[in-house]
């Protein structure tokens, strides 16, 4: 599934200034920086500036009142990196273990958990204190337990390729290049972000075999196992877990049994089979439950209108008529195989499950009292895709986003496309704009 799959080989413009960017999240490295007394060469005015923004940083005593004064700033990173010129001035150095002295650690971790994650490599590099704190992955936990969340898209659009896109900043960035080997760059591979870190699956010579992409050192390893290896299973996210099921084992065998995968201490866990074998189905986290939905099964690979309810509390599945969005026989074609179009392209905002009709070029959404789906839009569109491949659908926090381009030879762009499904029927912002190819191979979020 495009969810988080390729089988088939498997408001505006960005501003000038938000160039595209080689990925500096983890380097520990800021920009060489000119110092002299204590400060970088600054204009006046700019100069001055950054004064107030110390001096206000650092005035306030109520907690809610640094916060907001972080907030309002827009980037506390500035000052960090002010702060710890001043620091080095005064003969302190980078292992300083304080991180702000002036506001204490609690405001420091208050303010540093509120920083865009693309700064955390340059406020890493300023004392030892904050690069543990980065490093460790600490952050991410304080960021995930005070409910301070920015989602990134994760996207290949070339076979040992990834990037990723900021949508807050509107920021393009490259991962460093995957190093596999030949049999996995040509196998069905799917794709998961989970917790810190990227998960890419497939296969190499007879074994299944995943790549992990980590955030904290921006580096890919490989060696992890599931209990029961897969390909073409549905799967999704919530926090530090992920839920996988279904899909097919290395001799073709369509399987029912699942596994949830626990980033933070990574760990595999068995849990209980589903009703009916599946694969090349979709995965969805929807009121803290998980749902598989749609693929194909049974001994004549029919597909399956039906979905699946994993209850995580009592621990069973329940299965669910009618909640895969697949288009009818005389819709599909009569005689196009199942197995030539893509898992149902679905995704989940604030509890709300919507799916990307790639033929009609509409946006659905599923009624859960009534069980139907129900047209609200349209799509972008130069969303062009091939019976569903090579379009990318997802939730991205509050919103929704498409990742595709127009059909073309050679080298043609990828669009990035945004809506918020609370504020209007489908309104869809560019994002952002590059040349690439316009084929979405995999592609996933990661919110941390």
């Amino acid at each position: 599934m495009l969810e988080d799959r390729s089988c088939f080989v498997s408001r505006n413009y960005p501003r000038a200034c938000e160039r595209e960017s080689n990925w500096a999240c983890m380097s520990f490295r800021v920009d060489k920086l000119d110092v002299h007394q204590g400060k970088r060469p600054l204009e006046k005015d700019e100069e001055e500036e950054e004064e107030v923004i110390i001096r206000k940083s650092l005035k306030q005593s109520d907690d809610q009142e640094i916060l907001d004064t972080a907030l309002t700033l827009g980037s506390i990173s500035m000052a960090l990196v002010e702060t710890a010129g001043n620091q080095r001035h005064a003969g302190d150095n980078s292992d300083s273990s304080s991180l702000i002295c002036n506001i204490g650690r609690d405001n420091s971790i208050s303010c540093l958990i509120r920083c865009s994650r693309s700064d955390y490599g340059a406020i890493a590099s300023l004392n030892r204190d904050f690069r543990s704190l980065i490093s460790s992955g600490e952050i991410y936990r304080l960021r995930r337990q005070y409910g301070v969340v920015e989602h990134w898209v994760y996207f290949s659009c070339q076979l040992l390729e990834w990037e990723a896109f900021d949508p807050i900043r509107r920021r393009w960035m490259h991962l460093p290049t995957m190093n596999p080997n030949e049999c996995f760059l040509f196998s069905d591979k799917e794709s998961l972000a989970v917790g810190t870190e990227l998960l890419v699956f497939g296969k190499e010579v007879l074994s299944h075999v995943i790549y992990r992409y980590s955030l904290l050192t921006n580096s890919w390893s490989s060696g992890m196992r599931m209990n029961a290896p897969r390909c073409l299973f549905g799967s999704a996210s919530l926090g530090e877990i992920a839920i996988l099921a279904g899909g097919c084992d290395s001799q073709g065998k369509i399987l029912s049994s699942a596994e949830l995968y626990n980033s933070e201490y990574g760990t595999w866990r068995i849990l209980p089979s589903m009703n009916k074998p599946r694969k090349m189905c979709s995965g969805v986290f929807m009121d803290r439950k998980f749902y598989v939905i749609g693929g194909i099964g049974g001994s004549e690979s029919k597909l399956l209108t039906c979905g699946e309810e994993y209850d995580m509390e009592t621990e069973t599945w329940t299965e669910i008529p009618n909640m895969s969005p697949v288009r009818t026989g005389a819709d599909r074609g009569i005689d196009t195989p199942a197995t030539s179009e893509a898992p149902p392209l679905v995704a989940v905002v604030n509890n709300e499950l919507y799916a990307a009709d790639y033929a009609d070029m509409e946006v659905r959404k599923y009624d859960k009292s009534n069980q139907v789906w129900v047209t609200v839009g349209r799509l972008p569109e130069r969303a062009a895709s091939m019976n569903g491949w090579g379009l990318a659908f997802r939730a991205c926090g509050d919103r929704l986003i498409v990742i595709g381009g127009p059909r073309a030879v050679g080298e043609g762009f990828i669009e990035v496309n945004s809506w918020v499904p609370s504020e209007s029927p489908p309104q869809w912002d560019l994002l952002g704009r590059k040349q690439s190819g316009s084929f979405v191979y995999n592609c996933a979020v990661m919110g941390c």
